[in-house]
């Protein structure tokens, strides 16, 4: 079994000086940053994946926004709580936080999984964010995990309780159709009606020539969104509309 190369805990302190927490013990944070890719071309690597720290940290973030929703938002019913908490706590959510501190940089990834753009990949980056999260909570208790989650997820978590979030379908729907090539997007618009403050918009979205979903909105960029959500279902692609 070969040591871990002192480089490994250059990328620890990295990861430390961008989310603000310094590990007591540093086998979590690096556990925390390797991908399954990466253990599986390196075997003889001393360090484990993440993927029980994943585990780990998805059920201390629902926890930790499941109370934050309880004791801040009085007025929400458990259904409101629920479907709040989903959108708080979704890929698209927590792959944005980690962008934000160039997660996706310190990651150690298998040479095949980084060539094919993992490092921007929001599955592995929000798979990452909850290992951090399961690794804070076993180095520093859930008061530290908690604190971490909050600072991280404090904008979403005021857009989503206020009605200001909304899930980024396009640029997913961009993502998931370049898996397997380039692909022409065009948003067309169908059709428009009512009077100017009660508009509803009908757009439709292209690939390659191709309708592959329609949607509508009060705005013409709210009924875009709607449509390439649309795509994603056809294309049975889930992207944070149901609960973890």
């Amino acid at each position: 079994m070969s040591t871990i190369p002192d480089h490994i805990y250059k990328t620890v302190e990295l990861l430390e000086s961008r989310i603000g927490y310094v590990y007591k013990k540093k086998e979590y944070a690096i556990n925390a940053l390797v991908h399954s890719s990466f253990s599986n071309e390196n075997r003889n690597f001393a360090g484990k994946h993440n993927e029980r720290l994943e585990f780990l940290g998805d059920a201390i973030l629902d926890f930790v926004m499941s109370l934050a929703l309880y004791n801040n938002e009085h007025n929400f019913t458990e259904g409101e709580m629920s479907k709040m908490r989903a959108l708080i706590v979704c890929e698209a959510s927590l792959a944005s936080c980690a962008k934000k501190i160039g997660l996706g940089d310190l990651i150690m990834l298998g040479k095949g999984e980084e060539a094919n753009g993992g490092r921007k990949r929001p599955s592995i980056l929000s798979d990452a964010m909850e290992a951090i999260i399961g690794s804070i909570y076993l180095d520093g208790g859930i008061d530290e995990a908690e604190g971490f989650i909050m600072n991280m997820l404090d904008d979403i978590y005021h857009k989503a309780v206020e009605g200001e979030l909304f899930m980024d379908y396009k640029t997913a729907l961009q993502e998931e159709l370049q898996k397997s090539g380039d692909a022409e997007i065009q948003y067309k618009l169908i059709d428009s009606k009512g009077p100017d403050h009660l508009k509803i918009f009908t757009v439709s979205v292209y690939a390659n020539g191709t309708s592959i979903g329609t949607g509508t909105g009060k705005s013409k960029k709210n009924a875009e969104q709607m449509a390439a959500k649309a795509a994603l279902q056809a294309l049975g692609v889930n992207y944070g509309d149901e609960e973890k």
